[in-house]
């Protein structure tokens, strides 16, 4: 009996106008269109046509620390708070799925539940949540904190944070309403059930005033990659964004934490694993060289240190100067995992401060390829094909263009090759990723 054929999953990681770091400076690009719901909305539509599984919209919580003069030559990438953002796009799309960033350290498990229960009952289905915990001190200052807390309290308190919104989800039910007129029942009072929680970190009474959201929980996205972040994931996640640079380093992660699932009885099927990619494209691979090499000369030295010190947790780099080894850097409680990915890649190629900033800047510790749309496929194919990978997570160095280039380019080329749908089967986002819809507790 013949099986479906595996076909890959892509989201498009939208950013600005640009996941380089200077695409705004990028003569081809209108920086305007990153505070532009219209720009936002037609980026959107381009990767439905592409027929992508969903967009990604990170997030941070207000504006990093530093001398106000370099601070203003930075893109300041999150300009729309992500959640009122998809509720927009919901209306201006059908089909593809709209993924969030949402931590768990500043907001209180009731709001985030009703949030995305409304994000994923106006959308159809559509919904997922990409829990992070925050893991810089500038954000824990904007909430009243002197500086975060400890990176393995975090994902503990996460961790019985989802539990929490799961029960939410479920304390309606499925089609929980009669509007009885003769009777006077609204709804069925057999499906209300109100979550009693009493935990180290929350204890709540309550139900979400919705009936259960169409895909039973949206779908859930973690993208920490330490060994906390990884379990957090095996537990709970269903889709997971990775920062990898080498075919075994992806590897090695794709295997083990698809191994992690067995302990917490899962499928390993039950969680797909989508590394990031930034592609860059020409007719040739010369072109497409040119095309980044343009994109790395409009680097700002200030900026593209700051935006290595960031992702190391804040460490001050001004002390060393850009062209001596890298230094000894530890991880501290921020992001270990890109903490490390940065450690490993400087320490593997030898490199300097400004060669791993410059690294840093087209996709901030994801892969960077180079080249036509066969050699992107290729590279896309072998990773998917040799257990790296079950997909991707597009990162266009600069938008809408490198968007572009990759749904005209590449996507024929991988639907050529069968990786790829050609026309979407499903209308929910566990449709598209071919996750189940969860039984509700009750």
């Amino acid at each position: 009996m013949a099986c479906e054929r595996r076909q890959l999953h892509l989201g498009a990681f939208l950013q600005g106008v640009g996941h380089h770091i200077a695409a705004w400076r990028h003569p081809d690009v209108d920086p305007a269109d990153a505070t532009r719901y219209g720009a936002i909305r037609e980026q959107a539509r381009l990767a439905e046509r592409g027929l992508f599984d969903a967009v990604f919209f990170a997030d941070t919580l207000g504006v990093p620390d530093g001398p106000p003069e370099v601070l203003a030559k930075g893109a300041l990438p999150y300009g729309f708070e992500p959640l009122t953002l998809l509720s927009a796009l919901a209306g201006d799309t059908e089909r593809i799925g709209l993924v969030a960033t949402v931590s768990t350290s500043y907001l209180a498990p009731f709001h985030l539940a009703r949030k995305f229960a409304s994000l994923d009952h106006l959308s159809g289905g559509r919904a997922g949540w990409n829990l992070v915990t925050s893991g810089t001190d500038w954000e824990a200052r904007a909430f009243g904190l002197e500086q975060q807390t400890p990176h393995a309290e975090r994902y503990r308190r996460a961790r019985e944070y989802v539990d929490v919104v799961k029960g939410l989800w479920d304390s309606l039910g499925d089609d929980p309403y009669l509007f009885d007129k003769d009777s006077g029942n609204y709804f069925d009072a057999a499906k209300l059930n109100f979550l009693d929680h009493r935990g180290e970190f929350f204890r709540l009474r309550a139900a979400l005033q919705s009936a259960r959201p169409p895909q039973g929980y949206p779908v859930l996205v973690q993208a920490g990659s330490s060994d906390d972040g990884q379990e957090l994931a095996a537990a709970t996640a269903e889709l997971v964004f990775t920062a990898q640079q080498t075919l075994a380093d992806a590897q090695r992660f794709y295997r083990g934490l698809k191994d992690r699932l067995e302990a917490h009885g899962r499928p390993r099927d039950a969680l797909k694993v989508l590394p990031g990619v930034l592609p860059v494209l020409g007719a040739s691979e010369a072109e497409a060289r040119e095309k980044f090499e343009q994109l790395q000369s409009l680097i700002d030295p200030a900026i593209g240190l700051g935006l290595l010190s960031a992702l190391l947790g804040n460490t001050d780099l001004t002390r060393y100067p850009l062209d001596a080894p890298f230094p000894e850097i530890s991880a501290g409680e921020g992001w270990h995992s890109r903490v490390q990915l940065f450690v490993d890649l400087a320490r593997r190629e030898k490199l300097t401060i400004r060669q791993v900033y410059e690294r840093a800047a087209g996709a901030r510790g994801h892969r960077v390829v180079v080249g036509t749309a066969n050699q992107v496929a290729d590279e896309l194919e072998s990773w998917f094909r040799n257990e790296a990978a079950d997909g991707f997570n597009v990162l266009a160095p600069t938008l809408p263009h490198g968007l572009r280039d990759f749904v005209e380019q590449v996507i024929p080329e991988l639907q050529r090759r069968g990786l790829f749908r050609t026309a979407y089967t499903g209308r929910t986002l566990r449709e598209h990723l071919g996750l189940p819809r969860p039984p509700s507790s009750h």
